[in-house]
């Protein structure tokens, strides 16, 4: 893992209070405003994991920021909305981005919210068309998999958000309060470089979910038993020619952009 300390620091409860406030409050304002705003990072796995988002804060996992996938038609409205609950908007961010991200500081606190319209794009990209709809108030828990596993430098805090994703959610094939891997399967059948990143980092949930005392043996089992299903449905998926042409050249020419890239 990289940079293991980012998100990654003893953080009292009135702190996550403050993040999980907003949150919600900003929620409210973008219902009421016909506004679709779906939660991701930190605060979407605490959301969709009731049982076991204790580990977080047991763990040591801290809220850094507020993130939402949207969608770009309404990027104006969302940039209206912001502003209006004491936001202000680093347009550089938009511009630069074409369009594609937004960054929000609210005046006088330490609340940063972070808008990625249409896609997550980083390591590996991952698209939000006609998936929006599908859960709320966060992205779907196939896409909050993804989100974490397509990220090559893993950081300690995607691991533990993971853990939580795996011991909370069955696995299967459909979306609803389920981790959709056939989805995920198709999806890494149609690009290599995410399958390559994905089975890596799901090795190394599953290795490091081991260490970690916060974890009962009965959980650390959950945990590697529902990584080596997810692992053996991505490599089961017929892949087609190009991926397989790719795969013949594997690690030797890089499969990921480097997130400074972005």
């Amino acid at each position: 893992m990289s940079n293991s300390s980012i998100g990654m620091h003893e953080q009292d409860r009135s702190e996550r209070d403050k993040f999980e406030t907003e949150l919600k409050a900003i929620l409210k304002a973008s219902d009421e405003s016909g506004i679709l705003l779906r939660v991701i990072g930190s605060l979407a796995f605490q959301m969709h994991c009731s049982e076991f988002g204790y580990l977080q804060a047991a763990m040591g996992r801290a809220y850094t920021d507020i993130d939402f996938a949207a969608y770009s038609r309404q990027a104006k409205q969302i940039s209206e909305l912001m502003a209006g609950m004491g936001y202000v908007e680093n347009r550089e961010v938009y511009i630069g981005s074409e369009g594609e991200r937004a960054i929000f500081d609210k005046t006088g606190t330490s609340l940063h919210v972070d808008v990625f319209y249409e896609k997550l794009d980083f390591c590996h990209t991952i698209y939000w068309k006609d998936r929006l709809e599908v859960d709320s108030p966060t992205i779907p828990l196939t896409e909050l998999l993804l989100e974490k596993m397509q990220i090559v430098q893993i950081n300690e805090k995607d691991i533990i958000d993971t853990i939580m994703l795996l011991l909370e959610h069955p696995l299967g094939d459909v979306d609803n309060e389920t981790i959709n891997i056939r989805l995920a399967a198709q999806l890494c059948a149609n690009d290599w470089g995410l399958w390559r990143t994905t089975t890596m980092n799901l090795e190394k949930v599953k290795q490091l979910a081991h260490h970690y005392t916060q974890l009962s043996p009965e959980q650390k089992a959950k945990v590697e038993s529902q990584v080596d299903v997810i692992l053996a449905r991505l490599n089961a998926e017929p892949k087609p020619l190009a991926w397989r042409l790719r795969a013949r050249v594997g690690d030797r020419v890089k499969w990921y952009k480097d997130v400074d890239e972005v």
